[in-house]
């Protein structure tokens, strides 16, 4: 027998009947009394990520910001506990900036990246005198300059440079090499520092930089780190630069199945640190604020997935497809770029996995599918499956194809679960229709 649990929230069980049991909770009760497809956090596993980062990076660094980046998944609930936790945020959108505001995150530990700024977001984002507009370009420097006139106080800015290194994850999430539409490339990095240096109205204290996602090295952070303190080392004695803070970014990749890597935080946080020390003593520069922003490595564990199988379909010495009550309306991941993840049967944890299955969606698309060959034991209608890893992307991605409803979310702890998003109803999907 396979022993998926490792995958899913620490401390994920079997009880006596045989279910899945997580946060206490019996997840087949849990599919039953809230209905499926059903997302549900643990919320003991979200707030052990959150102290893991703060301890693996603030235990060997004097100055440490952990920033969740909440495109990974944004919720009133998550952002409160946040807040009780003492972590920043990361936004890259005006609605994320009013998702946060709503729930009373405090908005000097918010960082607002993003490739293509409107000028209504950073107008919202300077009303709310966030932490950090990190700015990603040319156009965004000289939109900053014209919106800063007349304001009473001066917005620090962190620049965005992309540091021409390779991450070696899927060309989908690779945001760090030069052809890329994010950031400043590095050769052009003197003449940004030089152009926000010299705007009235704004303040220059440090770089920023992401190189991309589900990346279990560290010698790509390392090559960004000294390409970056090199840059600010020549920016520091050719025109006074001093680098007040440096943010590196995310992206540490995450266990999704039992045969990827399983890179652990504090070894992304020793290479991290270390190369920040060691670089600053070479170059003689003061070690700057860091800023970590983990967002799938922080949320991603700590989400499944509950769906109910409906039909199953023979082919006869071909594959055998186990149809499911969600797929990618709800998680797109798979169609989206190839995303694997695991899965078993809830109500049967304790049978052997006695046949290969294909996890298929209900959409009308021949892409949908969720998990390709997968062991399990015999599936048959009105099974509960469970899916690990579907904390990160899966419901910020999610949408409305086939006029499907968005799927109900709840955070379980201590045996208890409590709704903190409804599912959708067919009001909702009208809602906005005008006639």
């Amino acid at each position: 027998m396979v022993d998926r649990l490792p995958l899913f929230p620490p401390g994920s069980e079997v009880n006596q009947q045989g279910h899945l049991v997580i946060g206490g909770c019996d997840t087949v009760a849990l599919a039953a009394e809230f209905g499926t497809p059903l997302y549900l956090f643990d919320e003991a596993a979200l707030r052990a990520k959150c102290r893991e980062f703060k301890d693996e990076f603030g235990g060997r660094y004097p100055d440490i910001v952990v920033a969740y980046s909440c495109k990974a998944f944004i919720n009133k609930a998550l952002l409160l506990l946040l807040v009780e936790e003492g972590l920043g945020l990361d936004v890259v959108s005006g609605g994320e900036l009013g998702i946060a505001r709503s729930a009373g995150f405090p908005m000097n530990r918010v960082y607002f990246a993003g490739n293509n700024k409107s000028s209504e977001e950073i107008k919202l984002a300077l009303e709310s005198r966030i932490c950090r507009l990190v700015v990603d370009n040319f156009h965004e420097l000289t939109l900053l300059g014209e919106l800063v006139q007349g304001l009473d106080y001066t917005p620090e800015i962190l620049l965005r440079l992309t540091p021409g290194v390779d991450p070696h994850t899927h060309k989908y999430l690779s945001t760090g090499i030069i052809d890329s539409k994010f950031g400043v490339p590095l050769i052009d990095g003197e003449k940004a520092v030089v152009q926000a240096m010299s705007m009235p109205g704004v303040n220059l204290v440090g770089l920023h930089f992401h190189i991309g996602s589900l990346i279990s090295e560290v010698e790509p952070y390392r090559e960004s780190i000294r390409a970056i303190l090199g840059l600010a080392a020549e920016m520091k004695r050719k025109h006074g630069f001093e680098l007040k803070e440096l943010s590196v970014g995310g992206g540490f990749g995450v266990r999704y199945t039992l045969d990827s890597p399983a890179t652990p935080i504090s070894v992304f946080a020793e290479a991290i640190t270390s190369s920040v020390i060691d670089g600053c003593r070479e170059l003689e520069l003061e070690t700057p604020r860091l800023v970590v922003e983990p967002g799938r490595s922080l949320v991603a564990q700590a989400g499944v997935a509950l769906y109910t199988a409906g039909v199953v379909k023979d082919i006869p010495n071909v594959r055998r497809y186990v149809s499911v009550d969600g797929g990618m309306a709800d998680n797109i991941r798979p169609a989206l770029y190839g995303a694997r993840h695991e899965a078993v049967v809830a109500n049967k944890m304790r049978e052997e996995e006695s046949e290969k299955v294909t996890i298929a969606g209900k959409f009308c698309e021949s892409g949908d599918i969720l998990i390709w060959d997968i062991g399990l034991p015999p599936v048959t209608a009105g099974d509960i499956i469970a899916v690990a890893g579907c904390g990160a992307y899966c419901l910020t991605e999610a949408m409305n194809y086939n006029a499907s409803f968005k799927p109900a979310v709840i955070m379980v702890r201590e045996s208890k679960a409590r709704l903190i998003r409804r599912r959708e109803t067919l009001e909702d999907l009208t809602r906005l229709d005008v006639v």
